[in-house]
Parts: C-alpha cells; sequence; structure tokens
C-alpha cells in the first residue's frame, strides 16, 4: 500500500462560513426549550436522608432519574431497601464532588449554550417540520466512563425519553487536570479530550438529534458508502449549525482541518490508487472511519476519521449539482447514486 509521508497545509480556509450564503432567516420559529440543571439538583441531594432526597429528585425529573441511575451510574432500580445502591450513591457524590464544583466555575450558567442549542433546532424545524422536537436540555455530572458512541464520534451526550442530556463531566476544556492524569489518560487518549470543551456540547446535541432523525445504517456498506453516510450527516449539520466552526463539527483541530482541504486531492488519490473504495473488509474500514490519534498511512499529522471528511466533501460536490434537494431527501438518497454522481475528483 503506498504511503503519503507528508500532511501539509497549503490553504487557510474561513471555518463555519463557507455554507452560510443561503442561511434561511429561523429567527421567527419558536422554540421551547428549558435548560434543567439536575447536576445541581443531584449534588444537593442530602444523605443524611438520602431516601426521602431521591424520592423528591425523582417526582422532578420522573424520566431521567430513572435513566441516570441505571443507565448512566449502571445501578439496580432504586427501592427504599436498595442498601448498597444508597451506598453507591453516596460515595459517588463524594467523590464527584470536586468534579461538579469545576463544572460550576468553568461552564457558569450555560446560557449562550442553550441559545446555540434553541438556535439548531429552530433550523431542525425549519428543514424537517415533521421531527418533534426535545423540549428538555438535561445536564449531568456522570461517571468519567460515561461515553456513548454516536454516528459522528463518542462523547457523553446522548438523547433521552425526556430530552437532550449532555454530561459536564466531558466538557471541562481540554486542558482540565483530569483529563491529562494518567487515569484520565487511560480512558481518553489526548486526541480524544482534545475535544472535551464547552464549545462541544451544542453540537454534540444537534448531531446526537441528527441521528435520531436519521439512524445510522452502515450495515453491509462498502467503505465509500460508509463514508457518505457520515457525510450526509456533516452535510446536515453544515446546514442546521451554519454558524459552528467546521472543526467543531467533524471534531479536528483547525491545522488538521487545514492540512485535508490542502491536501484533499492527495488523500483521495490515496484511496483510489490503493483500491480502498469499494473494500469491505471491517478492520480495512475501521482504518478510515474510527477515530484515531492519525491515519497513518498519512502521516502524523493527519487526524483519524479521515473517511468522514472525504465522505462530506463527496456530499457538498453532489448538492452542489442537485440544490433542489431536500434535507430529507438527501438522507435517504442511496450512498452509490451521490458517489457516481457526484463526480468527485478533487485535484
Amino acid at each position: 500500500m503506498k504511503r503519503l509521508t507528508v500532511f501539509i497545509a497549503l490553504i487557510v480556509i474561513l471555518e463555519g462560513c463557507s455554507n452560510n450564503t443561503k442561511t434561511p432567516d429561523v429567527s421567527n420559529i419558536k422554540i421551547e426549550l428549558s435548560l434543567d440543571r439536575f447536576e445541581k439538583d443531584f449534588f444537593a441531594v442530602d444523605t443524611n436522608n438520602i431516601i426521602n432526597s431521591l424520592r423528591q429528585l425523582q417526582s422532578k425529573y420522573p424520566s431521567f432519574f430513572p435513566d441516570f441511575t441505571s443507565n448512566i451510574l449502571g445501578l439496580p432500580p432504586l427501592t427504599d431497601t436498595s442498601i448498597a445502591a444508597m451506598i453507591a450513591i453516596k460515595k459517588f457524590i463524594s467523590d464527584y464532588r470536586p468534579i461538579k464544583d469545576s463544572a460550576d466555575k468553568i461552564l457558569g450558567d450555560l446560557k449562550n449554550t442553550e441559545k446555540e442549542i434553541k438556535q439548531g433546532l429552530q433550523f431542525i424545524k425549519f428543514y424537517f417540520p415533521d421531527y418533534t422536537l426535545p423540549r428538555k436540555l438535561i445536564t449531568f455530572i456522570g461517571p468519567m466512563d460515561a461515553f456513548f458512541e454516536a454516528s459522528l464520534g463518542g462523547y457523553g451526550d446522548v438523547v433521552t425519553k425526556e430530552g437532550m442530556a449532555t454530561g459536564l463531566q466531558l466538557h471541562l476544556g481540554s486542558e482540565f487536570s483530569f483529563y491529562h492524569s494518567q487515569m484520565g489518560e487511560s480512558l481518553y487518549p489526548g486526541y480524544i479530550s482534545k475535544r472535551f470543551t464547552p464549545q462541544t456540547i451544542s453540537v454534540n446535541c444537534i448531531k446526537n438529534i441528527i441521528d435520531d432523525l436519521y439512524p445510522e445504517q452502515l450495515r453491509g456498506k462498502v467503505l465509500v458508502e460508509q463514508m457518505i453516510e457520515k457525510g450526509k450527516r456533516l452535510y446536515v449539520l453544515d446546514k442546521v449549525m451554519p454558524f459552528a466552526a467546521d472543526s467543531l463539527k467533524i471534531g479536528y483541530t483547525s491545522n488538521q482541518l487545514k492540512g485535508c482541504y490542502g491536501n484533499e486531492g492527495r488523500i483521495w488519490n490515496f484511496f483510489v490508487t490503493n483500491s480502498l473504495l469499494l473494500s469491505n473488509e471491517p478492520s480495512l474500514q475501521k482504518n478510515y472511519m474510527a477515530d484515531a490519534p492519525a491515519t497513518q498511512e498519512l502521516g502524523d499529522g493527519s487526524p483519524g476519521y479521515i473517511g468522514l471528511f472525504t465522505g462530506w466533501q463527496i456530499v457538498k460536490k453532489y448538492m452542489e449539482k442537485n440544490s433542489a434537494l431536500t434535507l430529507p431527501q438527501l438522507l435517504q438518497t442511496d450512498a452509490q447514486k451521490i458517489f457516481e454522481e457526484s463526480k468527485y475528483r478533487p485535484k
């Protein structure tokens, strides 16, 4: 297999601006979204009267409370006789209070984040009018290993029955001390924790909405089809978060993204000359569709997930030729059709 040994940034792009030329006005679309700070209520639990305190918490968060205790903390259903679960909750509150205190200082009232998410939901409603929007943004502090796999990456943010939920423990800034501790780095190497910033909260929440709109379907698809399926989501993200930086959308650093655009033709040539596009070998697909510190064949300066970048560009090229296509129609369009009709041939 041929190896590209140099990954040099050749051009500078204006991130987050290229998709704004025809941004619709959504300011009149009303969004009902409450910001529910579950972590504040949870850490205010009276551990000397924990059963009654947890009952009150459950009455306030009837759907999210069992999600949190069962799916995030991994505890059995809570009853008055769940002594082991009560002890576990007390220990979690004690152990994670420093994390909660740090989140209070670093993240503040989250009003700007709430505003960004509301704007994203306005665009979702504009492009997907039949979709029922979530009405709650619930913040929580979960275990540091509460990391969920989603179509465009892994993060501590999920969609629940009650609304969008975001794990603040994974949004404390790339320089947060725990992420660089021995335990933190064993969970999340630097190429992952660099995305644990406050700015990714809104992007991850909207990514999860896109996944809810269009569940991922990659089974049986060859590499280029998988690229395009991911690329569809990034294109939709462009439209529903037109003012967000492209680097935040794909999870690259600014320099990595500039390098990808500067070497777009070389990246494509690598896939073509090594006959990778029609590969259905899972281990080979993983090399280009999974998170990693770099794409080994493209050099140390390259990002992982390189297939996401290429799929994104293919979909952009296709939509340049099919601008009348709606976003719901795009999501339903066969990936092979997009590949063939885009005639994507970067230089």
